[in-house]
Order: C-alpha cells, then structure tokens, then sequence
C-alpha cells in the first residue's frame, strides 16, 4: 500500500486531497489509501476568495473531516497578486548608493523594436528606498561596518509612510549575510508586526538586479499570500481538519504551508508544476523518455519539454515585469486558454486572447453574463459539447448564448458563425503550436521525436490540432485529464532548493574543498526534510553546480556526476551540456559560480488501478460535430465504458467528467489497463 502525501509522518490508511486553483476552476482529486480509490471534480474558482473555491470543492467530496490525512495544494495568490500589482506597500532598505537598482535594474528594452516602450514600473517607490551605512567585499570580508543607527531611523522613516512589508538587499550578502541578518533583528525590535525578506535567505546568489528583484517580489506578495493561506487554515479548523496543509513550489515539489508563507516568490508556477510531475511519473510507467506536455486550462495554457525522463530546470523566470530567479521548471505559459476572448485589433483582424473570461463572468455559454467570444464558445458552435453538459458539475451550458456570442463577431468578419468559430480555434492553436516551438524547434528538438501529453480542462479538445501542426504521430491522455494536475500534487515529492554563489575555478579545488562547500548545504537541505517529518530512508539529495567558462557571463547548470574519480569528470560533464547547448565544443578553463543542493523527500509513486474491460466500444450517442470545415455525424463514447487496448477510429468524441477528447478523422484512439487513453495517427 502506497503512503499518502508528506512521507512517513501520515498514517496510511487515510484519505488525502489534490487541489489545484485555476483561473476559472477549482480542481480536486481525493485518493483513498484504504481502498486505492480515486475520485475527481470541478467547480468554479471564487475570486477573490480563493479559499471558499477550495473549502467548496472539499465539502463535494462528502469526506469525512477526521478521515483527511493530507491536503496539497496548487495555488495562484502569489501570481495574481504580481500580475494584477496590488500586493503589498513595500519598503526596501539597501546598501548605501544602491537606491535605484531596482528602478534601473539592466538598462536593457522592453519591447526591442517599440520606439515608444516604457520602463515597466518598479515594485516600490524610491521614496521607500532607504540607505544605510555598511558593505561586505564580493570575498564576504567586511568593508564597511553597519551602521545600526541608520537601520533604526530607516526603520521609523518606513513606518510614517505606512509600508505593510519590507525588504532588506545589501550587496554581496550571498557571500557573508551577517549585516542583513542584523539589520533584519533590528527590524523586527522595532516593527514587529511588519514582515521581513532579506535577500541572503530568499535568494543568496551574485547579481544584485536579480536578487534584489526576486527579494522584493516575495516580500510584495508575501502579505496576500499568508492572508490566504491563514483564512484557508481558520476554513480547514471550522470544518473540522486538521489535516497538514502542502503547498506545491514552482521547482516541482511541495513546502509546508509555513515555508511557503515566508517564501512564496517560490509558488509562482505553482498549479502548472504539478501537471509535470504526474506526467513524468506517467510517462516513466508507459517508457516514453521524450514528452511535451500541453496543459490547456481556461485562462492560459502551458507547456514543459521532458528529455530522457528529466525536465530543465530555470532560474531565469519572470513574473510579469519583473525578474524572478527562484528556482523552478521550465515551464512556456501562453495567454490561450477556453476562456481566452476573440476579437477583432485595431486593423480589423481575428485576433485571441491573452485577455480572458476567466470565471467571472467566464464565456457567454456559461449562462453568466458574458458576451464576448472564447474559444469554449467556438467549441460550443462547433457541436464539440454535448447540450446538456454541466462544466464543473454546475455550470450549465446556454448554446443560444454562445450562438449570439459567435455570430455577433462573424458579421463583423463577414462569415458564417460556424466559420468564425473554426478561426477562433485555429488561432488558438496556433498561438499555443508556436509556444511549443519554442521549448523544441528553437532549440534544435525535433518535436516529431516526442509524444504530446495532453491535459487541462481543454488540452483534450485541441490537443490533436497541435500534435498536426507540429508533426507529432502520438499523444497521450492521462486519466482525469481535466483534474490532472491536481492528481500531480498527490504524486509529488517535497523538494527544498538550497544555494550558494561563491565563485570558484575547477583548477584551483580538488574533491576535498568542493565537498568542504557542498557539506554544510548538504546538512540544510536534510534537516528541512526531517522538520517535515521525513526519515534519512525517505531523503535524498541531488548536486547541481552553475558553471561557466572563464570570461563567460552566464552559466549553466550541470548535474555534478555521481562519485567523479577528480575534478576533470565535472569539467568533462559541463563541457557535454554547453555542446548540447550551442552545438560548439570547447576545453578552455571554466569556474563554478554557484552551489545547489536540492533535497527531495519522497512522494507517493504513481499509483494507478488497473481497469480492464473486454466490452465492445459502445457509442453513447451521435451528435453533428464540424471537422475541416464539414459537419459530420460523429459517435460519441464515455471514457469510463471504452474497452481495454481496442482501436477506436476517429471521427470519434469521447467525453468524461471535467474534459472532452476529440479524435479527428485521421486519428484512432485506444486505451490501456490503467486508463491512459493514446491518438494514434494514421500510418504512424
């Protein structure tokens, strides 16, 4: 029997909870551990109180309080709190003469070709920018002392103007943290209702905009964060659960919901991360090495690349404006999604998204309010919905509405509502083929080498448009494709990133001195995975090292290779992966710029029962359904009746509670024991 999520600390026989908050779904997946039972749903996501979304989707599962083992859970406070700027009144104190790296930051354009571009706007006023009197070396050798009485008027200057967060970046902190971690005590003596992020703790690495930026992020959105997660917790305790609370991280593992409050700048990929971790976990069962996943939900749609059962890593985010050097997967987001809204530019051209419905008023089918085209409208016209299908078991569909939505937009165009809505979706499409494109052609990957994996409440609607416009011959649906990425919050392991920039060149440390470096973060990562509740048996621990060559200015992050004979092994790896990456070999002396540590603690393993049905295919209905611009009478199919390994031909529908699969004329579909549902194009 498998363990429920957290590791050893949780009694087995429980139940535990998946909940993924999107832009216009609140999805759960609840798993029995007793009986190996899995159950999924959907409703409506409540902006903006996120946390009754969440409490409503716990009460459907009709569970028993104290049967609820453990709650892990994707969310998007920290997201939308950047995107929409409405976080935090934040402070910053900083070293002196450094007041204006977070206005200046690079120098470098926003729009590289707009003559016009403005400088997005910085996080916090320069006004509630303070200097203070100190200075560590690059070396971490202190240059000039701090001056605390500075730090004490910073203190009273920052509350006159009435900052609810504050953020402390002095330079070279990474190297010796002492005046940060001193200035933060003085703080705290003097404001201590005011939370505090110092860059040493949330992101102890050398490039001052970057530090500086992802500090500042957490601390703007740290204040809604733990506002959420607290009313989340005061819900949990009324209803009766005491269940632990995880939170998944945009690096692919979960934090406790503590960790996460003091870090959330760690959660801005939050929901997405955990589609990815369930897709390598299904991916590992079906032996297919090389996979694109495609996550097509209401508002956005994302899309992460996995090469021999590893996806890339990133420290190179943005979130909005604004850098975010976190660690976490490298993960496309494109604004298209079922609510995405069409319409027509200023030139008069079709054009799709990034604006969305999103679940208020959401699209004009939903019967509420909404009259702008999306793309689940198109979908709606084009008979891809069955009539008396309720989204998310509550929203009931208004065909009429999506009709009037459609074709107000097509007398504009000048075409029937039908075509108009064929365009809607192929602009789609090729809007989330091109994000694709950029996480494999533009990289020198073949796309036609990898198998799509398809999930999100719309990524099985779409997903054999994309797998045609790229070339790809298979693609796969997960079981609950529409919850799927909340099942991957059950699967996940816990993962703490810890990291130390110190600059060292490989010909000037042997093996000793880099293990010297490595132990003490070595020790950090494994004592955050026992405070939660972990045994050294659940723990392991994985080493990454940023390396350049010498003179270079960015580095890449190299797996440090397991038990090397000298330091030539981690030169001779690195050397590997800058080929792989720019296709050119090169020998010259290279340094380390920073140390990683990554501690995981292990996650359930994907679980999935075996479900096997030896029936013929029974359609369930036929409904008119357009493809290539003709409507043709087009069987239906429930997936839970499909029968086991047996080729259904498209045209096809098959439908599910929370997503809907189109299988194309050209393509054949056919499910396995566990329910992994595969299109297959024909002669592939």
């Amino acid at each position: 029997m498998k363990e429920p999520l957290g590791g050893t600390n949780l009694i087995t026989n429980m139940i535990t909870l998946g909940i993924d908050v999107g832009g216009t779904f609140t999805d759960l997946v609840m798993r029995d551990a007793r009986t190996g039972e899995m159950r999924s749903l959907k409703t409506p996501t409540t902006p903006p109180s996120y946390a009754d979304g969440v409490l409503n989707a716990i009460r459907m599962t009709e569970a028993a309080a104290a049967d609820i083992a453990g709650i892990a859970h994707g969310m998007t406070v920290a997201t939308n709190t950047a995107l929409e700027m409405n976080g935090a009144r934040l402070g910053v104190i900083t070293t002196r003469g450094f007041r204006d790296v977070l206005i200046v930051g690079r120098g470098n354009r926003t729009s590289l070709y707009d003559i016009k571009a403005v400088r997005p706007p910085p996080l916090v006023e320069r006004a509630r920018v303070l200097e203070v009197d100190e200075r560590m070396t690059a070396a971490g050798d202190v240059h000039l002392a701090l001056n605390e009485d500075h730090v004490a008027t910073a203190c009273k200057r920052l509350a006159e103007q009435g900052v609810e967060a504050i953020a402390i970046c002095f330079l070279h902190s990474y190297a010796n943290p002492d005046h940060e971690r001193r200035a933060a005590e003085i703080v705290r003596q003097a404001l201590p209702d005011i939370p505090i992020s110092i860059s040493s703790e949330i992101l102890p690495e050398y490039r001052e905009f970057e530090s500086f930026s992802t500090t500042a992020l957490n601390a703007y959105v740290g204040p809604k964060v733990s506002q959420y997660l607290g009313r989340l917790a005061d819900g949990l305790g009324e209803n009766g659960i005491s269940a632990p609370l995880r939170i998944m991280g945009s690096n692919g593992g979960t934090w406790s919901a503590a960790a996460m409050s003091a870090e959330p700048v760690n959660a801005m990929l939050s929901g997405p991360a955990g589609g990815v971790t369930a897709s390598l976990g299904i991916a590992k069962l079906l032996d297919l090495p090389n996979i694109i996943t495609y996550d097509m939900g209401g508002t956005s749609t994302d899309a992460c690349l996995i090469r021999n059962y590893e996806y890339n890593m990133t420290t190179e985010g943005h979130v909005g404006m604004w850098p975010n050097r976190a660690p976490q997967i490298e993960i496309k987001t494109v604004g298209a999604g079922g609510g995405s809204i069409a319409y027509l530019d200023p030139g008069k051209f079709l054009n799709v998204g990034p604006r969305s419905a999103g679940a208020a008023p959401g699209p004009a089918c939903y019967g509420k309010g909404g009259t702008e085209p999306t793309v689940t409208d198109a979908n709606v016209v084009l008979g891809r919905f069955r009539p008396d299908l309720a989204l998310g078991g509550e929203i009931k569909l208004d065909e009429d509405a999506a009709m009037r939505a459609v074709s107000t937009l097509g007398d504009e165009l000048g075409l029937s509502p039908e075509r108009t809505a064929e365009g809607v979706i192929r602009l789609a499409v090729a809007r989330m083929t091109a994000t694709v494109k950029e996480i494999s052609v533009m990289r020198g990957l073949d796309p036609r080498d990898f198998t799509l994996f398809a999930y999100g409440g719309a990524g099985p609607l779409h997903a054999a448009d994309i797998a045609e416009e790229l070339g790809i011959t298979r693609i796969v649906i997960p079981p609950m494709p529409g919850t799927f990425s909340a099942f991957g919050l059950l699967t996940a392991d816990t993962r703490y990133d810890v990291t130390q920039t110190r600059l060292t060149k490989l010909d000037d440390i042997d093996l000793a001195g880099l293990e010297g470096i490595l132990a003490p973060m070595r020790t950090e990562a494994r004592d955050r995975l026992l405070r939660d509740g972990f045994n050294d048996a659940d723990i392991r621990l994985q080493v990454y090292l940023d390396i350049r060559f010498v003179g270079q200015a960015f580095e890449l992050t190299t797996p440090m290779p397991d038990n090397p004979r000298d330091i030539s092994d981690i030169a001779a790896a690195f050397q590997a992966i800058y080929e792989e990456r720019y296709a050119q070999k090169d020998t010259g002396p290279s340094e380390i710029v920073s140390f990683r540590v990554v501690g995981f603690g292990n996650g359930p393993a994907i679980d999935l029962p075996e479900q096997a049905n030896s029936k013929d295919a029974a359609q369930s209905a036929k409904r008119s359904i357009s493809f290539n611009s003709e409507f043709t009478e087009t069987p239906i199919y429930d997936r839970v009746d499909l029968p086991t390994d047996r080729s259904i031909p498209g045209p096809a529908i098959i439908e599910e509670d929370g997503a809907t699969t189109v299988v194309p004329p050209e393509f054949s579909a056919k499910q396995d024991r566990y329910g992994i549902l595969t299109l297959t194009r024909e002669g592939a």
